[in-house]
């Protein structure tokens, strides 16, 4: 072979190498895939997901997240359901609740499960929930604390006309029972712990008593799904990276959420710690188990048994496995 042809094959060679290369590294780049709006209330298990703004993990999974606070969950998930949203976090209960009217839920993915957060505070007199019957209880109709109080009264055997609810909020709840004049009142936490201290009261139920009801979630409507599948799967792998970070290092994650809410970090996490989190086996118990179609027949019963809140649950909730199902097995850090 003569030295110019030899030459000529070298540069062929650099070239193809070059060009392989460059296709292998566009390859590896994060997809740039449409901007998504998801709504979000204040909730330690739903707030975590701030660190992956503060970190960058949503830019690095080819997203742009515009994360939209609301007051309440009945506001996102209407919001979601209308087009206004591409998802939300929402508890599973407010979606058994929504407006049916409009187009279905499909639920996503589990954030997290009250083990713990949630509970209900009593007068000092008042030591067990069997000494609820014919008492004021503070649970406002129709949220998570009305499921609180009927899971409570369910494990009890106590039936919820054998309660008086004072359809009210928590902060009113906290400011009756200092003032004596509730017998009990359903809140989480912290305010379950710093009432119970401030009244010399007791905490007679939490949810880390049961396998409980209140399941966070983050869900989006079945007609959008299918053309947003892309976008939900990634937002749902960001998910998973912020939970490996829980896992590895919560110091960093709790003190970054911290600071993006102008909170301690110690306040933070032990907010969170009242949480199971969302991580992969939670998808799989949740998802792959039934857990999911089970906890929403359950809450339909409990609903039916106290129509004070005057809703009834939808039947047509979708228990959506393919996305979460396809980001658990493309998840890698």
């Amino acid at each position: 072979m003569t030295l110019t042809k030899w030459r000529s094959l070298s540069v062929l060679c650099v070239l193809t190498l070059a060009v392989s290369l460059i296709v292998n590294a566009c390859s590896l780049a994060p997809q740039q895939l449409a901007p998504m709006r998801v709504g979000i209330t204040s909730w330690a298990g739903f707030d975590i997901v701030l660190y992956a703004q503060e970190a960058g993990l949503f830019k690095q999974r080819g997203l742009d997240v515009q994360l939209i606070r609301f007051e309440n969950q009945q506001d996102s998930t209407r919001a979601m359901l209308r087009g206004t949203l591409d998802a939300t976090f929402v508890s599973l209960w407010d979606v058994v609740q929504s407006d049916s009217r409009s187009d279905k839920p499909a639920v996503l993915m589990v954030t997290n499960i009250s083990h713990g957060a949630d509970g209900i505070v009593a007068q000092p007199a008042i030591k067990s929930v069997a000494n609820l019957r014919g008492k004021r209880v503070g649970a406002k109709l129709g949220t998570v604390n009305h499921l609180i109080l009927l899971e409570t009264l369910k494990l009890h055997q106590i039936k919820p006309e054998e309660v008086k609810i004072e359809d009210i909020s928590n902060e009113t709840a906290v400011d009756l029972m200092q003032q004596g004049r509730l017998d009990a009142a359903v809140i989480w936490q912290p305010l379950l712990g710093e009432t119970a201290q401030a009244i010399k009261g007791n905490i007679i139920f939490t949810t880390q008593e049961v396998d409980s009801l209140v399941i966070d979630t983050l869900v989006s409507r079945s007609a959008l799904t299918p053309t947003k599948k892309a976008e939900l799967k990634q937002f749902i792998i960001a998910w998973f990276d912020i939970m490996s970070a829980v896992e590895t290092k919560p110091n960093v994650v709790f003190q970054k959420v911290a600071q993006n809410l102008g909170q301690k970090d110690e306040a933070f996490a032990k907010d969170y710690a009242g949480l199971k989190k969302g991580d992969i086996a939670m998808q799989k118990q949740m998802f792959k188990s039934g857990r999911l179609s089970e906890a929403i027949a359950q809450m339909a019963e409990l609903l039916k048994s106290d129509p004070r809140a005057g809703r009834m649950p939808r039947q047509d909730v979708e228990i959506n496995t393919e996305i979460v199902t396809t980001a658990i097995n493309e998840w890698k850090l």
